[in-house]
């Protein structure tokens, strides 16, 4: 019995102890980087859905405005920007990139009633509708849980566990610098009719 109280008895004691306190804290770091990595799953999931629309759309157009080729361009190469991001800033630039061109594009169709009237082009539009949002909403549940996932690695006594097993910060999905100005659009340049 005396054994127990002896310096190797503290020792086993407080490695019991420790690995009582930092399973749990390692575990909880584990769960919410995973719970980041199943979010940024999903803002992925909708920006891929988005880009598949995008041919479909700029055919029902090209129909329509065969003089629009700088939009269907624009349109074309922030798609290609699309597929080769891969950080979340990266793709933040290319979604917002993408965005604009889709918004020119928009403008453009409001000049073509028989394009607004096709029911194929009312329908990609509503499909592009609702991805929008739920890529909106796929982008705030994926900063609120690296927002989670933050406060885990720089909180203390987590941070100590982060540190020592290699978790780092997550990045934000942060919208390209100048974003929250609106589009300028100049229909001079436009080739409608």
């Amino acid at each position: 019995m005396k054994k127990w109280f002896g310096p190797i008895g503290i020792i086993v004691i407080i490695l019991i102890v420790l690995a009582l306190v930092l399973i749990p804290k390692y575990n909880s770091l584990v769960t919410a980087e995973e719970n980041v990595d199943s979010k940024w799953a999903q803002v992925e999931n909708q920006l891929q859905r988005r880009y598949d629309l995008i041919p479909n759309l700029v055919e029902s157009v090209k129909g329509y405005a065969n003089h629009e080729q700088q939009i269907i361009a624009d349109i074309t190469n922030a798609r290609a920007q699309m597929s080769n991001a891969n950080t979340p800033a990266q793709q933040a630039v290319a979604n917002d990139a993408l965005t604009g061109a889709l918004s020119r594009l928009l403008v453009v169709v409001e000049n073509y009633p028989n394009l607004k009237a096709d029911a194929n082009f009312r329908q990609l539009m509503d499909e592009l509708a609702g991805t929008e949002n739920r890529l909106a909403v796929a982008r705030e549940d994926y900063n609120n849980e690296v927002q989670q996932f933050n406060k885990h690695v720089k909180r203390f006594p987590s941070n100590l566990m982060a540190g020592m097993f290699g978790f780092e910060q997550k990045e934000y999905f942060k919208a390209a610098a100048g974003a929250e100005q609106a589009p300028s659009i100049d229909f001079s340049q436009s080739g409608t009719q």
